[in-house]
């Protein structure tokens, strides 16, 4: 078990010629990444992985989806411990945004195998090849889902992508066979450890590189509607309008100050408002928009969610509009296993890396592992916060931070 006499170490360099040579497939300007998945991008980012695992002396396997693994094999027949993250990028992103876990799992096993040699359990590193959903806006972590058994017999034909093509095609044209997704599915994992850049400002602001993520938020989607009555801007008197603006503005004004009192960690956005017709001499005949809620407490995320329907239906009687919405996205927090949270937390204070413990406020593959693994996170910190642009950074000092508390946990979980 790792103490303070035994300090993981990890080469700075090689983890920055990792990073570096991955972002270079897909590269976009000076920092920016566009993979999508099953891209040509994509091709050549995954092959990298592939080959570097191999010089890493990992054995290499890639399933049925795409997703890439890199095996160091153990001594027992126990269920294996996995560390990794997605390879795909939003269009664009930047080189850290799933890509960091990917890298850093397999920088980390390698670390492992160089000072520790055969562990206990099976360790794997993996390379996801999908969860942005930044070519098929309803992927939904298909390699993830692949992995838990998620992805339903119609699913590669009824997911389709931004220009048209369904996922079987773009599976097809990279040489997998979508008729064999059942047989990515693994109910040999025990544990999934995922390192993330936080893509948020937290650790910053806390003056910290690294935190131990204690639970993933829920999220709800809602596409909402208010609708009034459409008239004359200046000739109808305003106490009898049915103005589903008005009606809007109230609503959004409400919705974001209920999560601002409730405090960190609810959060809730409007992000998209469409108002027709949208002329500046009209009173609108409706509003629709979309809601973002999120709380990682199950029971807090109810309250939040029952506090802003009630709001709705309020404002919509008191105005004379109708109300309508419609449930698109409705994920339920994911808690860590405390088992690993505490092991995380031992093993960074030995590491002597400062942390905090903070729950995730975006989705991450380890939701979806929790439903065959043991899960937890590790967060580095992110540069203003900054993710989903070519703007990302993370620090090389955080980086290695990071993957020294990672590498550390899977010890303390294989060997």
């Amino acid at each position: 078990m790792p103490n303070s006499a035994t300090v993981i170490e990890i080469d700075p360099s090689f983890v920055e010629k990792i990073i570096f040579e991955l972002a270079s497939y897909g590269a976009v300007g000076e920092s920016g990444v566009s993979r999508t998945v099953y891209s040509s991008e994509w091709v050549g980012a995954t092959d990298y992985y592939a080959r570097s695992c191999q010089e890493a002396g990992l054995e290499v396997h890639r399933d049925t989806v795409g997703n890439v693994w890199g095996r160091l094999r153990g001594s027992t027949t126990e269920k294996a411990v996995v560390s990794g993250s997605h390879i795909d990028s939003q269009t664009p992103g930047g080189r850290y945004d799933g890509a960091l876990g990917a890298v850093a799992a397999l920088v980390a096993v390698k670390a492992l195998k160089q000072q520790f040699g055969t562990p206990r359990r099976t360790i794997e590193a993996v390379a996801f090849c999908e969860e942005e959903s930044s070519r098929f806006p309803n992927a939904n972590y298909w390699g993830s889902r692949a992995v838990t058994g998620r992805i339903a017999a119609g699913d590669p034909e009824r997911v389709i992508g931004f220009s048209g093509e369904t996922i079987a095609e773009a599976m097809r044209s990279v040489g997998l066979d979508p008729e064999r997704i059942p047989e990515a599915r693994r109910d040999d994992i025990d544990s999934f450890l995922e390192l993330h850049i936080e893509q948020g400002p937290i650790l910053e602001q806390a003056g910290l590189p690294v935190a131990v993520v204690d639970a993933i938020t829920g999220i709800r989607h809602y596409s909402a509607e208010l609708a009034g009555v459409q008239n004359h801007a200046g000739a109808f008197p305003m106490d009898i309008r049915n103005d589903p603006m008005a009606g809007f503005a109230e609503v959004a004004s409400g919705l974001i100050n209920t999560a601002h009192r409730l405090g960190r960690p609810a959060v809730t956005t409007i992000g998209r408002v469409l108002v027709e017709p949208n002329f500046p001499g009209i009173i609108p005949a409706k509003v629709a928009f979309a809601i973002d809620a999120r709380h990682p407490d199950a029971a807090a995320r109810r309250r939040l969610y029952e506090m802003h329907e009630g709001l709705m239906r309020e404002v919509a009687g008191r105005r004379g509009l109708s109300v309508d919405w419609r449930i698109m996205i409705d994920h339920e927090p994911s808690p860590s296993d405390p088992g690993i949270v505490a092991t995380l937390q031992r093993v960074a204070t030995e590491q002597d890396v400062p942390f905090l413990t903070m729950a995730s406020g975006a989705g991450h593959d380890s939701q979806q592992m929790a439903a065959i693994a043991k899960v937890a996170m590790i967060f580095v910190r992110s540069k203003d916060g900054r993710s989903h642009t070519p703007e990302e950074f993370s620090s090389l000092e955080d980086i290695v931070a990071g993957i020294r508390v990672l590498a550390a946990g899977l010890h303390a979980l294989a060997y």
